[in-house]
């Protein structure tokens, strides 16, 4: 039910391939064995060597293909300098190789929606962006699933005309609410406003006190009734909903009645345990714990790990820092072991946007499939990916 595009190369017949002597790594335990595809699925899940031909794994782990739902990079792919824009084609194909070596599979890229503190993209830009990446889905050219997260900067005057260009793509499944003007979610205190803003623009102390009085008008006349205008949207088209830095219970509170579903990015433990208790996924950063903490002073996201509220990872800026951080989760936690770690980056994403065909090894799941060798003596616990499946093709 989740396959929106085909392509010769993804909906043709797959023959039978067999993998063994892998640790399978399975909803609710690692089991070494034997794992049969057929077909783009799950065919057959069996303990022990296979006793036909196959595939040798030499006890690599063999996972879910990971679920992103979050990530800015293509961004980076097309815009790697200050006033470059990049081949778009090349841009789009370039950030999906990273993506799929990175061990994603399934992918949803982040388009800008309005202007913010970083001024955006002209008009029409995001819409070239993601005209290029379904295009190049549609011949066959991207080796990860790609859909479209729409991020809606509430405060902007112009998120609403932003999203009228996308208001009929059918690969927009995911939108997040957000709001950075100063004062509110992320930067509530005007130090941290500062130290992002004013020391990255130069800005001397009159300038920048004007800049916050603008971003701060236009976030008192605009946010509410966008949030309310873009929630209407995505429950009329069945998009998830996600929240973007919540930090109080009021935050939490409007989640909730505007149905959302994912909570990134919260920025105080209060506003991610009342998410997670509402029924929300949790949403941090895998750089966060790759890193030890926030790189912006916030919550820690393996203290969230730690009391049992952290349910989604994304990768945001690196894509690799997904597969890094389970281990390192897994590492560090003996609660947490590794099979519910990953979790946070197959399983879960996947239900929190309706996916039931993909992330978990299980007969008639997808055969998105990961084999990760994992050394924990050497190279400090960082995994390599050895070979990368979609639907039964191998991409990487």
């Amino acid at each position: 039910m989740n396959e929106i595009r085909g392509t010769s190369s993804f909906t043709a017949s797959r023959p039978e391939e067999v993998f063994t002597n892998a640790r399978l790594v399975l909803a609710d335990e690692i089991v070494n064995g034997t794992l049969v595809t057929r077909d783009g699925v799950i065919a057959e899940i069996q303990p022990g060597r296979s006793h036909v031909p196959a595939t040798d794994l030499d006890g690599d782990y063999l996972i879910p293909g990971l679920v992103e739902l979050h990530t800015d990079h293509l961004e980076t792919h097309y815009s790697p300098r200050p006033g470059v824009a990049w081949n778009v084609m090349a841009s789009v194909q370039a950030y999906d190789g990273q993506i799929a070596t990175s061990g994603i599979t399934t992918v949803f890229d982040c388009f800008r929606m309005g202007s913010d503190e970083d001024n955006g993209y002209q008009p029409g830009e995001m819409r070239k962006l993601a005209d290029a990446l379904k295009a190049a889905q549609d011949k066959g050219r991207l080796r990860a699933d790609h859909r479209i997260h729409l991020r809606c900067e509430v405060s902007s005057e112009n998120v609403i005309e932003a999203l009228d260009e996308f208001r009929d793509d059918e690969l927009v499944k995911l939108a997040s609410l957000m709001d950075h003007a100063p004062g509110q979610r992320q930067f509530q205190t005007l130090e941290h406003y500062a130290l992002y803003y004013k020391k990255k623009r130069g800005m001397t102390d009159a300038q920048f006190e004007t800049f916050v009085e603008r971003r701060q008008a236009e976030s008192a006349q605009f946010s509410a009734k966008h949030r309310e205008e873009i929630a209407e949207h995505c429950h009329a088209l069945g998009i998830t909903l996600a929240s973007h830095d919540d930090a109080t219970l009021d935050h939490v509170e409007e989640a909730v009645r505007q149905g959302v579903r994912l909570a990134e990015f919260p920025t105080s433990v209060e506003a991610a345990r009342a998410s997670h208790e509402a029924g929300m996924s949790v949403m941090m950063g895998a750089p966060n714990i790759v890193r030890g903490g926030s790189h912006s002073g916030n919550i820690a996201a393996m203290d969230l790990a730690r009391l049992g509220i952290l349910d989604v990872l994304s990768s945001d800026y690196i894509p690799f820092s997904l597969l890094h951080a389970i281990f390192i989760i897994a590492r560090d936690n003996e609660e947490i072991p590794f099979h519910q770690a990953l979790h946070m980056v197959t399983k879960t994403p996947a239900e929190t946007v309706g996916f039931d065909d993909r992330g978990e090894i299980a007969v008639g799941k997808r055969a998105d499939l990961v084999r990760v060798h994992h050394d924990p003596e050497h190279a400090e616990h960082v995994p390599v990916v050895r070979g990368v499946w979609r639907t039964g093709h191998r991409v990487a």
